[in-house]
């Protein structure tokens, strides 16, 4: 499922205290997915790795008393009093741990316990992991860990990466670049698996979009592959040649529609993320020059950028022309 449908199936068995493993692909969005459901709940989250402990440390050290020894707790773990009474224990990479390390945890995750150690009852457990398949540093998990889980498999989603990528104001440019070339938001083809596409890298990526042109190619290979960066350099000179958006503002009637597909998706990013209740309706007029395809992409990601827009008159009758499309589906 996409990060969308994984965060309310996650929700779901955060209330009702079922420990749940989120797998995926490196880059999916797994380790935000978790953040966010903890900003969402006001809680905590303590990120525990298993793949840096080991099996007999997990109980703590020992501490004698007379004839008798106590296990001090891990000062990892959850502690009422410092961390508060609810909270998320993160287990992430926990299938990149040792088996005898993932045979430890089984009491921590079905019991609550390890140990003299006792997890709060308000917290939860939430682990992730690659799969085997992804060529990551995963291993197989032991069939009694596994069924003390309940599974969540997350899939790189094009719409929801771009909800995320609006959220955190990423450049509208690499924003097109996705809706042009929707293959290369996650791809781990080939043998050179340093630098892949991968919605956080991505992210990265955002960062050094406007480095000397010169430079930029080399920036950008060196976080997604030649390839897929290759690809972005060439989409990112057809964006050069775009009618200037002040302009298409001002003359949304006389200004020159682009041909190339590209320029298309361009232009439909780019005045989406510039329009506001003011500028909307002589934007939308110029875009109704383009095919339906780019009016709804370019609506969309508008009302994705500002939802004020949503009151607007020309959002209201477009919806009304629109039935068919449901925004933020």
């Amino acid at each position: 499922m996409n990060l969308k449908s994984a965060a309310i199936v996650a929700s779901t068995y955060l209330t009702h205290d079922i420990p749940f493993m989120l797998w995926g692909a490196p880059g999916v969005g797994k380790s935000s997915l978790v953040e966010q459901l903890a900003a969402n709940r006001n809680q905590k989250v303590i990120d525990f790795r298993a793949s840096t402990r080991d099996a007999v440390a997990l109980m703590g050290l020992p501490d004698l008393h007379g004839e008798t020894t106590k296990w001090k707790v891990p000062d990892e773990f959850p502690q009422v009093e410092r961390d508060g009474p609810e909270g998320i224990l993160f287990l992430d990479e926990i299938n990149a741990a040792a088996p005898s390390m993932q045979a430890a945890m089984f009491g921590l995750v079905l019991d609550r316990r390890v140990g003299d150690y006792t997890l709060p009852p308000g917290w939860r457990v939430i682990a992730a992991g690659n799969r085997q398949s992804d060529k990551a540093a995963a291993q197989r998990m032991p069939s009694a860990l596994a069924n003390r889980f309940a599974h969540i498999d997350i899939e790189p989603d094009l719409d929801t990466s771009v909800d995320h990528f609006y959220s955190i104001g990423i450049d509208p440019r690499l924003i097109a670049f996705l809706r042009f070339r929707p293959g290369l938001l996650h791809m781990m083809d080939g043998q050179d698996l340093r630098a892949f596409p991968t919605p956080r890298s991505w992210e990265q990526v955002s960062k050094v979009l406007n480095i000397d042109d010169h430079l930029r190619l080399q920036a950008v290979s060196g976080i997604v592959g030649p390839g897929p960066a290759a690809e972005l350099e060439g989409f990112l000179r057809v964006y050069l040649t775009l009618p200037s958006i002040d302009r298409i503002l001002r003359s949304p009637e006389s200004t020159e529609v682009p041909t190339e597909t590209s320029a298309r998706f361009a232009l439909s990013a780019a005045l989406a993320r510039k329009v506001d209740a003011s500028t909307i309706e002589p934007a939308y007029t110029y875009m109704k020059r383009l095919p339906r395809e780019y009016q709804i992409m370019f609506m969309v990601d508008a009302v994705r950028h500002d939802n004020s827009l949503t009151s607007t008159m020309t959002f209201i009758n477009w919806c009304a022309a629109n039935r068919d499309v449901t925004i933020g589906a």
